[in-house]
């Protein structure tokens, strides 16, 4: 029993050690044209990001943050969006301007 106990324990280690640095190198940053005001923060694709001066970034994502919808919002919450991107990828230009939209959108309904 002990030599089981001691087998899970050893498994669960290892299984940490190696997710630990995937999931740090998932950092998402949204750049924006314009500086926000004063620090905010706020959920968008089920991740907390942070913004000051011209970038939102979230340590932490879910599966859904890197997604359209997510920066959609982000761009609500912050403004304009000149890139979104992780450790991998960036937005193209096509994408970058859907979640811009939503921006566009949202000032003419008010």
């Amino acid at each position: 029993m002990k030599l089981q106990t001691l087998f899970a324990a050893t498994a669960a280690l290892v299984s940490i050690s190696f997710a630990a640095p995937a999931l740090a190198d998932e950092v998402v940053v949204a750049k924006l044209q314009s500086p926000v005001a004063t620090a905010t923060k706020f959920i968008a694709g089920g991740a907390m990001f942070v913004c000051e001066a011209d970038a939102c970034t979230t340590e932490t994502p879910a599966s859904e943050t890197f997604t359209t919808g997510a920066c959609k919002t982000i761009a609500k919450k912050a403004g304009v969006l000149t890139s979104f991107s992780n450790v991998r990828t960036s937005f193209a230009a096509d994408k970058l301007a859907i979640c811009n939209a939503a921006l566009t959108t949202q000032v003419a309904k008010k």
